[in-house]
């Protein structure tokens, strides 16, 4: 099944943002992606990063993906497809439109150990503010 790690980093509160992504193929390929995403808070910050995800799966025609998340409060929300505070209405509803393109998805929250290149694309991201994705919430 094809995988994807991804992380949300934020220097601040909300401070500039990055999301990093690591795309590990069924064969064992892989692709590693970073996106400086503005002004966030943390929370926005995994959000987006599982948009993107999400939209680079989608545009890579992945019938079936595992997303794996640090984040319990984005694992959660796509589990239950709800979300206690508004403000993350947005991306619930995005998510769940781009879910739809796959035949088989899951997302499964993992301890922070096991999603260190994720959390250090996400970091280095924050640093360049030219490398912005250009479809994110």
């Amino acid at each position: 099944m094809n995988r994807m790690s991804i992380d949300g980093a934020s220097a601040g509160d909300p401070g500039p943002s990055g999301i990093g992504i690591l795309l590990v193929f069924d064969n064992g390929q892989t692709e590693e992606f970073r996106y400086h995403i503005g002004l966030h808070n943390n929370h926005e910050a995994e959000f987006e990063a599982f948009i993107v995800a999400l939209t680079i799966a989608k545009q890579k025609q992945l019938g079936h993906l595992l997303v794996q998340t640090d984040s319990r409060l984005v694992s959660e929300a796509i589990e239950k497809r709800y979300v206690k505070r508004k403000q993350f209405d947005p991306y619930v509803k995005k998510a769940q439109e781009l879910i739809e393109a796959f035949d088989l998805f899951f997302i499964k929250w993992v301890p922070s150990k096991q999603n260190k290149k994720a959390d250090e694309l996400a970091r280095l991201a924050i640093r360049e503010p030219k490398r912005i994705f250009k479809e994110a919430l």
